[in-house]
Protein backbone atom coordinates (compact mmCIF):
# COMPACT_ATOMS: atom_id res chain seq x y z
CA UNK A 1 0.00 0.00 0.00
CA UNK A 2 1.01 3.60 -0.44
CA UNK A 3 2.80 5.39 2.35
CA UNK A 4 1.97 8.90 3.54
CA UNK A 5 2.38 11.27 0.63
CA UNK A 6 5.60 13.29 0.63
CA UNK A 7 5.47 16.99 1.35
CA UNK A 8 4.57 17.93 -2.17
CA UNK A 9 3.03 21.24 -3.13
CA UNK A 10 -0.60 20.98 -4.23
CA UNK A 11 -2.88 23.31 -6.13
CA UNK A 12 -3.56 25.06 -2.81
CA UNK A 13 0.15 25.19 -1.93
CA UNK A 14 -0.47 22.70 0.87
CA UNK A 15 2.10 20.23 2.16
CA UNK A 16 1.74 17.41 4.63
CA UNK A 17 2.34 18.77 8.12
CA UNK A 18 5.26 17.52 10.26
CA UNK A 19 4.70 14.14 11.85
CA UNK A 20 4.32 15.56 15.37
CA UNK A 21 1.24 17.49 14.16
CA UNK A 22 -0.34 14.36 12.70
CA UNK A 23 -0.75 12.29 15.84
CA UNK A 24 -1.19 12.38 19.60
CA UNK A 25 -2.40 15.39 21.53
CA UNK A 26 -1.61 17.81 18.72
CA UNK A 27 -3.79 15.91 16.26
CA UNK A 28 -6.57 15.59 18.86
CA UNK A 29 -6.48 19.35 19.44
CA UNK A 30 -6.60 20.12 15.72
CA UNK A 31 -9.49 17.68 15.25
CA UNK A 32 -11.43 19.35 18.07
CA UNK A 33 -10.81 22.80 16.61
CA UNK A 34 -11.91 21.63 13.16
CA UNK A 35 -15.07 20.02 14.54
CA UNK A 36 -16.09 23.06 16.61
CA UNK A 37 -14.72 25.82 14.37
CA UNK A 38 -13.15 27.47 17.41
CA UNK A 39 -9.64 28.91 17.21
CA UNK A 40 -9.05 27.81 13.63
CA UNK A 41 -8.67 29.89 10.47
CA UNK A 42 -9.95 28.99 7.00
CA UNK A 43 -6.41 28.17 5.90
CA UNK A 44 -5.92 25.94 8.94
CA UNK A 45 -9.16 24.15 8.04
CA UNK A 46 -7.84 23.48 4.56
CA UNK A 47 -4.57 22.24 6.03
CA UNK A 48 -6.40 19.91 8.42
CA UNK A 49 -8.49 18.48 5.58
CA UNK A 50 -5.38 17.93 3.49
CA UNK A 51 -3.57 16.27 6.40
CA UNK A 52 -6.59 14.10 7.17
CA UNK A 53 -6.72 12.79 3.62
CA UNK A 54 -2.98 12.13 3.39
CA UNK A 55 -1.93 10.80 6.82
CA UNK A 56 -1.71 7.13 7.78
CA UNK A 57 -2.65 5.91 4.33
CA UNK A 58 -1.62 2.32 5.01
CA UNK A 59 -3.90 2.21 8.05
CA UNK A 60 -6.77 3.70 6.07
CA UNK A 61 -6.43 1.07 3.36
CA UNK A 62 -6.43 -1.71 5.97
CA UNK A 63 -9.50 -0.21 7.63
CA UNK A 64 -11.25 0.25 4.29
CA UNK A 65 -10.68 -3.43 3.45
CA UNK A 66 -12.07 -4.46 6.83
CA UNK A 67 -15.16 -2.30 6.37
CA UNK A 68 -15.63 -3.60 2.80
CA UNK A 69 -15.44 -7.23 3.93
CA UNK A 70 -17.98 -6.55 6.68
CA UNK A 71 -20.37 -4.86 4.23
CA UNK A 72 -20.11 -7.67 1.69
CA UNK A 73 -21.17 -10.11 4.42
CA UNK A 74 -23.60 -8.21 6.64
CA UNK A 75 -24.93 -5.02 5.02
CA UNK A 76 -28.54 -5.52 3.85
CA UNK A 77 -28.24 -3.00 1.02
CA UNK A 78 -24.85 -4.24 -0.20
CA UNK A 79 -25.68 -7.95 -0.10
CA UNK A 80 -29.04 -7.30 -1.76
CA UNK A 81 -27.43 -5.34 -4.59
CA UNK A 82 -24.62 -7.88 -5.00
CA UNK A 83 -27.12 -10.72 -5.39
CA UNK A 84 -29.06 -8.87 -8.09
CA UNK A 85 -25.91 -7.76 -9.91
CA UNK A 86 -24.48 -11.26 -10.07
CA UNK A 87 -27.74 -12.56 -11.52
CA UNK A 88 -27.16 -10.16 -14.42
CA UNK A 89 -23.48 -10.93 -15.04
CA UNK A 90 -22.97 -11.67 -18.74
CA UNK A 91 -20.42 -11.81 -21.57
CA UNK A 92 -18.23 -14.13 -19.47
CA UNK A 93 -17.56 -11.32 -16.99
CA UNK A 94 -16.51 -12.50 -13.53
CA UNK A 95 -19.01 -12.17 -10.72
CA UNK A 96 -18.63 -9.07 -8.58
CA UNK A 97 -16.93 -9.93 -5.30
CA UNK A 98 -14.24 -8.52 -3.03
CA UNK A 99 -11.55 -9.24 -5.63
CA UNK A 100 -12.98 -6.48 -7.82
CA UNK A 101 -14.26 -4.20 -5.06
CA UNK A 102 -10.93 -2.58 -4.30
CA UNK A 103 -9.75 -0.10 -1.67
CA UNK A 104 -7.03 2.32 -2.72
CA UNK A 105 -5.80 5.90 -2.33
CA UNK A 106 -7.44 8.46 -4.62
CA UNK A 107 -6.03 11.83 -5.61
CA UNK A 108 -9.32 13.52 -6.43
CA UNK A 109 -12.24 14.41 -4.19
CA UNK A 110 -14.54 11.42 -4.33
CA UNK A 111 -15.57 8.42 -2.30
CA UNK A 112 -15.40 5.83 -5.03
CA UNK A 113 -16.08 4.89 -8.62
CA UNK A 114 -17.35 2.16 -10.94
CA UNK A 115 -15.71 0.97 -14.16
CA UNK A 116 -17.42 -1.71 -16.29
CA UNK A 117 -14.16 -3.60 -16.88
CA UNK A 118 -12.38 -3.04 -13.57
CA UNK A 119 -15.11 -3.16 -10.95
CA UNK A 120 -15.57 -0.81 -8.00
CA UNK A 121 -12.98 1.46 -6.40
CA UNK A 122 -13.37 2.64 -2.80
CA UNK A 123 -11.22 5.65 -1.94
CA UNK A 124 -9.75 4.75 1.45
CA UNK A 125 -8.44 8.25 2.15
CA UNK A 126 -11.85 9.87 1.64
CA UNK A 127 -13.99 7.43 3.63
CA UNK A 128 -14.22 8.38 7.27
CA UNK A 129 -16.56 5.74 8.68
CA UNK A 130 -18.06 2.34 8.05
CA UNK A 131 -21.49 3.88 7.44
CA UNK A 132 -20.05 6.24 4.83
CA UNK A 133 -18.37 3.33 3.06
CA UNK A 134 -21.71 1.49 3.06
CA UNK A 135 -23.39 4.45 1.34
CA UNK A 136 -20.61 4.84 -1.23
CA UNK A 137 -20.45 1.11 -1.97
CA UNK A 138 -24.22 0.93 -2.39
CA UNK A 139 -24.05 3.95 -4.72
CA UNK A 140 -21.45 2.28 -6.93
CA UNK A 141 -23.38 -1.01 -6.88
CA UNK A 142 -26.41 0.82 -8.28
CA UNK A 143 -24.19 2.00 -11.16
CA UNK A 144 -23.01 -1.59 -11.71
CA UNK A 145 -26.60 -2.84 -11.69
CA UNK A 146 -27.72 -0.14 -14.12
CA UNK A 147 -24.84 -0.91 -16.48
CA UNK A 148 -25.77 -4.58 -16.64
CA UNK A 149 -29.56 -4.22 -16.50
CA UNK A 150 -30.07 -1.22 -18.78
CA UNK A 151 -26.89 -1.14 -20.92
CA UNK A 152 -25.90 2.28 -19.62
CA UNK A 153 -23.75 4.38 -21.97
CA UNK A 154 -21.97 7.06 -19.92
CA UNK A 155 -21.21 9.08 -23.05
CA UNK A 156 -24.98 9.68 -23.21
CA UNK A 157 -25.69 12.44 -20.69
CA UNK A 158 -29.26 11.26 -20.17
CA UNK A 159 -28.00 7.80 -19.22
CA UNK A 160 -25.42 9.37 -16.90
CA UNK A 161 -28.00 11.60 -15.24
CA UNK A 162 -30.44 8.73 -14.72
CA UNK A 163 -27.98 6.38 -13.06
CA UNK A 164 -26.70 9.21 -10.82
CA UNK A 165 -30.23 10.08 -9.74
CA UNK A 166 -30.92 6.45 -8.91
CA UNK A 167 -27.57 5.90 -7.15
CA UNK A 168 -27.95 8.94 -4.89
CA UNK A 169 -31.59 8.10 -4.21
CA UNK A 170 -31.03 4.43 -3.29
CA UNK A 171 -27.65 4.59 -1.54
CA UNK A 172 -28.63 6.45 1.62
CA UNK A 173 -26.29 9.36 0.88
CA UNK A 174 -29.23 11.76 0.79
CA UNK A 175 -31.01 10.59 3.93
CA UNK A 176 -32.72 13.45 5.72
CA UNK A 177 -30.48 13.58 8.80
CA UNK A 178 -27.39 13.94 6.61
CA UNK A 179 -28.97 16.88 4.82
CA UNK A 180 -30.08 18.56 8.04
CA UNK A 181 -26.48 18.45 9.28
CA UNK A 182 -25.30 20.06 6.04
CA UNK A 183 -28.04 22.59 5.33
CA UNK A 184 -30.15 23.04 8.46
CA UNK A 185 -33.92 22.60 8.81
CA UNK A 186 -34.96 24.94 5.99
CA UNK A 187 -37.02 23.55 3.09
CA UNK A 188 -37.44 20.31 5.04
CA UNK A 189 -39.94 18.71 2.66
CA UNK A 190 -37.61 19.03 -0.34
CA UNK A 191 -34.30 18.09 1.25
CA UNK A 192 -34.14 14.55 -0.14
CA UNK A 193 -35.06 15.55 -3.68
CA UNK A 194 -32.76 18.57 -3.61
CA UNK A 195 -29.82 16.42 -2.50
CA UNK A 196 -30.41 13.83 -5.22
CA UNK A 197 -30.75 16.53 -7.85
CA UNK A 198 -27.64 18.41 -6.64
CA UNK A 199 -25.48 15.32 -6.68
CA UNK A 200 -26.70 14.30 -10.13
CA UNK A 201 -26.00 17.75 -11.58
CA UNK A 202 -22.48 17.78 -10.10
CA UNK A 203 -21.68 14.36 -11.56
CA UNK A 204 -23.07 15.11 -15.01
CA UNK A 205 -21.25 18.47 -15.04
CA UNK A 206 -17.96 16.55 -14.72
CA UNK A 207 -18.72 14.40 -17.76
CA UNK A 208 -16.40 15.40 -20.65
CA UNK A 209 -19.44 15.38 -22.95
CA UNK A 210 -21.15 18.05 -20.83
CA UNK A 211 -20.44 21.66 -21.80
CA UNK A 212 -21.79 23.49 -18.74
CA UNK A 213 -23.63 23.22 -15.44
CA UNK A 214 -26.68 24.60 -17.21
CA UNK A 215 -26.63 21.71 -19.67
CA UNK A 216 -26.26 19.26 -16.77
CA UNK A 217 -29.27 20.78 -15.02
CA UNK A 218 -31.33 20.57 -18.21
CA UNK A 219 -30.46 16.90 -18.73
CA UNK A 220 -31.23 16.02 -15.09
CA UNK A 221 -34.59 17.78 -15.38
CA UNK A 222 -35.36 15.89 -18.59
CA UNK A 223 -35.00 12.44 -17.02
CA UNK A 224 -35.98 13.34 -13.46
CA UNK A 225 -39.54 12.00 -13.26
CA UNK A 226 -38.85 8.60 -14.77
CA UNK A 227 -35.53 8.00 -13.00
CA UNK A 228 -36.46 9.37 -9.57
CA UNK A 229 -39.47 7.06 -9.49
CA UNK A 230 -37.50 3.98 -10.54
CA UNK A 231 -36.31 2.13 -7.42
CA UNK A 232 -35.32 -1.17 -9.08
CA UNK A 233 -34.16 -3.63 -7.81
CA UNK A 234 -35.58 -2.32 -4.51
CA UNK A 235 -39.32 -2.12 -4.01
CA UNK A 236 -38.91 1.34 -2.48
CA UNK A 237 -36.36 3.76 -1.08
CA UNK A 238 -35.60 2.51 2.41
CA UNK A 239 -32.14 3.90 3.29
Amino acid sequence: MSQDKPAETTGNNLKLSPQDALSGFSWWTRTLQYATGLGISDQEKLQYEYDYQNRNLDEKCVQCNEYRDWMLTYSPSVTFMMSHINKLTKDNRPALDKSNVVCDVCDDLKGGGFHPDEGILLCANWLRSRSQLEDVLTHELVHAYDYLRFNIDLTDLRHHACTEIRASMLSGECRIMNEIKKTGLGNFGRKFQDCVRRRAVLSVSANPKCTSKEEAEKVVNTVWNSCFNDTRPFERVYR
